[in-house]
């Protein structure tokens, strides 16, 4: 037996002097890890008469959940687009960095590109996400919860920075055969984007869903009722709200109209990304949102490979990408592609933009996006029993160090 009267030999870690993030308010708890999960202390102390081996003072911060990204393109000079001998380098150098961002579990991005892309990468990516200590994330950077497949079944008025002549439609043959054929696998797939208004798209959703693939809604130009069908056929999730779709109308809000539609099957939630940067969603857009449907708001990047690089050309997929201050353009015009933002930053902006709380603020990119991939249970909180997956922070959340598992992996 362990020498403190534990039932485990595992070391227990007691976060003390610090304000949690538990039950949607600032607490003051000590947090208790051990085996790199939450630990409950009653039951560490009445059942098993165990205590801390070690306890960290975090100096009256805010300790709360890691934060997940759904929707990260790149970043440092890497991206998940463009083939290359070893995608999984790219993928790790990537989620090495952004633990210093807070970010502890994402979903590697690729956006519509030709076939012959999608096989090698997402081939390779399999490799590599299929080992166990990258999809838990570590000291050698965070988790990854498997790819984000944004495009190509996507609407051509509304492709954004997509490059034209790589877009598809679903064809006459049903279910996910169209996708198979384009990805060469939903192998470690996690959601896919597409617009629900391509002729066929029912039973897509509905297949995907059935597999456990998260079905989100973008790049369209579909109307509310296209939209309501869809999230009765299975989707769950609106790709950058506002952004690549139609602007709202009183007589037909199109996908914005989710947030507040009557037809949203019981039981059910949709959640809408929103890339709180300061240039793709004006300040009052997001209090809209976030009034609208404060429980559905989860933040994304967006982030391209140029986040963390200086102003310049880059690549995005098939695309040239021109970085000027802030804005990330399609190079030669005005269109804006994807952000060069990171987490944290997000977290602050949406805070100070919409006027809501600190927990608010940190549960649209934490519990909010765990919930909507269905892993709340596990990520996105701190109740007991789930990852020890952390962020400490200071009052204006500028964040002092992040922890997976209960281990420091970044300190400012």
């Amino acid at each position: 037996m362990p020498s403190n009267g534990s039932v485990s030999d595992a070391p227990i870690t007691q976060f003390i002097n610090c304000r949690i993030l538990k039950e949607h308010t600032l607490q003051r708890e000590d947090l208790w890890v051990r085996d790199g999960r939450i630990l409950d202390p009653e039951k560490l102390f009445f059942d098993e008469q165990g205590y801390a081996d070690r306890q960290l003072d975090c100096g009256g911060a805010i300790l709360a959940p890691g934060f997940i990204d759904v929707q990260l393109n790149g970043g440092y000079g890497v991206d998940f687009s463009t083939p290359s001998e070893d995608p999984g380098a790219g993928v790790a150098f990537v989620a090495k960095k952004i633990l210093e961002h807070g970010v502890t579990s994402f979903c590697p991005t690729l956006v519509t590109s030709p076939p012959s892309v999608y096989h090698k990468v997402l081939q390779r990516f399999s490799f590599f996400t299929a080992r166990c200590e990258f999809q838990s994330g570590g000291v050698h950077g965070a988790g990854v919860l498997g790819v984000h497949l944004e495009g190509p079944f996507i609407s051509l008025e509304k492709k954004g920075a997509h490059p034209e002549q790589f877009l598809r439609t679903f064809g006459g043959s049903g279910g996910v055969n169209p996708l198979l054929e384009v990805y060469g696998g939903l192998d470690n797939v996690s959601m896919v984007t597409l617009a629900p208004e391509l002729a066929g798209s029912q039973s897509v959703v509905e297949e995907l869903s059935q597999r456990g693939v998260t079905v989100s809604l973008g790049h369209s130009v579909a109307n509310l009722s296209q939209a309501e069908e869809a999230v009765q056929q299975g989707a769950s999730f609106i790709t950058h709200l506002f952004n690549a779709m139609l602007p709202f109308h009183h007589r037909d809000p199109g996908i914005v109209g989710l947030l507040t539609s009557n037809r949203i099957p019981a039981g059910r939630s949709v959640f809408y990304g929103m890339i709180a940067d300061g240039i793709h969603t004006n300040p009052a857009a997001l209090r809209i949102a976030h009034r609208a449907h404060p429980a559905g708001l989860v933040l994304v990047t967006d982030a391209i490979m140029a986040m963390g690089l200086p102003p310049g050309r880059h690549t995005l997929g098939q695309q040239v990408i021109e970085i000027q201050g802030l804005h990330a353009y399609v190079a030669g015009t005005t269109t804006l592609s994807g952000s060069i933002a990171t987490m944290d930053m997000c977290v602050r902006h949406f805070q100070q933009a919409s006027g809501c709380s600190v927990p608010e603020a940190l549960e649209a990119a934490s519990l909010h996006p765990a919930q909507l991939l269905g892993i709340s249970h596990q990520k996105g909180s701190l109740e007991y029993g789930c990852d020890a997956d952390l962020v400490l922070m200071d009052d204006q959340m500028v964040l002092e160090a992040t922890y997976i598992s209960g281990v420091e992996v970044w300190r400012k």
